[in-house]
């Protein structure tokens, strides 16, 4: 059994601006129609392990962007980039239908929609941060099931991420 997001985690780690971005920045997303899911450091959080960060990450669907000729594509109109002095990244799923169904997925805890924890450290270990690594480290350790995460990655990820996440795993045990 896999854990569950509760953004109720984040109360007393992350600092009450962000958590009011987020909040703003879900609501104006919901408001516009794009289907979206709280990833980064907050679901992280949200999944357990809460640190401190200073932006809010949303994985959202294709329709928060528009599509020009010459392979031109912005965000739609609208898409929130900053709530008061806090950053808003928006990542897009694009060509990887996995996270596109992640969207449908979600978890919502306290009206945020929530990326499934699967899709979550499939994001994390793409980055080259070290603080990505020790965040699926410590989701591990919060009771993630790593079982299922690895058969997700071993069915959607490249292998050098299936090899990255069992090492990891293998790590969070000693």
């Amino acid at each position: 059994m896999n854990i569950e997001p509760d953004i109720s985690n984040l109360k007393d780690a992350v600092s009450e601006r962000v958590l009011d971005a987020m909040k703003k920045a879900s609501k104006q997303l919901t408001d516009l129609g794009i289907r979206h899911a709280l990833v980064g450091g907050l679901a992280v959080g949200a999944y357990g392990f809460v640190r401190a960060t200073k932006d809010v990450d949303f994985l959202i669907g294709d329709e928060g962007f528009e599509h020009f000729s010459g392979g031109l594509i912005a965000h739609t109109k609208g898409i929130p980039h900053e709530v008061a002095g806090i950053p808003v990244d928006a990542m897009s799923e694009a060509d990887e239908k996995h996270l596109e169904h992640a969207l449908s997925r979600v978890t919502i805890s306290h009206g945020i929609p929530v990326a499934p924890i699967e899709a979550l450290v499939y994001l994390k270990l793409k980055s080259p941060r070290p603080k990505d690594s020790l965040d699926i480290i410590e989701l591990i350790n919060a009771g993630m099931d790593t079982g299922f995460v690895a058969e997700y990655l071993r069915k959607y990820a490249p292998e050098a991420l299936l090899r990255k996440f069992l090492k990891l795993v293998s790590q969070s045990a000693e």
